[in-house]
């Protein structure tokens, strides 16, 4: 079907999505111009299959019940405030879609040693259960969830089907 990556850097994720998850189509957006530039250059030849723009987590540009699926390979973790973003995924996936999601853990981000080498925001963080209640109120049911110790997460969740959808 078709699919998003929210914050597709240089493309690789995108080329993920095409070649192992077999999306038809994907669409693909990054904050960083520079990132933009990267993912269409590494996708070119993936053709009409792929579109990719600047664009926002917290205000995907895309109308209501567009995707089958939406990716995040490692960038909620990156947004000031991260629930808006999850609502706007409920809000883009069709009835019935999924969402992946694969992130950076609070007790990683807020260790001393990673808070030094690498520029995150630090409020609000999560940790795997209060990003599980984020799924849950943004109106996205957990299929599955799997950590590696606190630092890292990966979660699967649906958009639950309606009678019209």
């Amino acid at each position: 079907g078709r699919a998003l990556e929210i914050g597709c850097g240089n493309g690789y994720g995108t080329r993920l999505i095409l070649d192992v998850f077999g999306a038809d189509r994907v669409d693909a957006f990054d904050l960083d111009p520079d990132m933009v530039r990267r993912a269409r250059q590494r996708l070119e030849t993936y053709g009409d299959r792929v579109r990719i723009w600047q664009g926002d987590a917290a205000a995907i540009e895309a109308a209501d019940a567009t995707y089958d699926a939406v990716f995040d390979f490692g960038i909620v973790h990156h947004l000031p405030e991260w629930r808006p973003a999850l609502r706007e995924i409920n809000r883009v996936l069709r009835s019935g879609g999924r969402f992946f999601a694969e992130e950076v853990l609070a007790a990683f981000l807020l260790h001393p040693v990673w808070r030094r080498l690498f520029a995150h925001p630090l409020d609000d963080r999560f940790d795997a259960g209060s990003f599980e209640a984020g799924l849950r109120d943004a109106g996205l049911d957990l299929v599955a969830r799997r950590t590696m110790g606190e630092s890292f997460a990966w979660f699967v969740a649906d958009k639950p089907a309606t009678a019209a959808g």
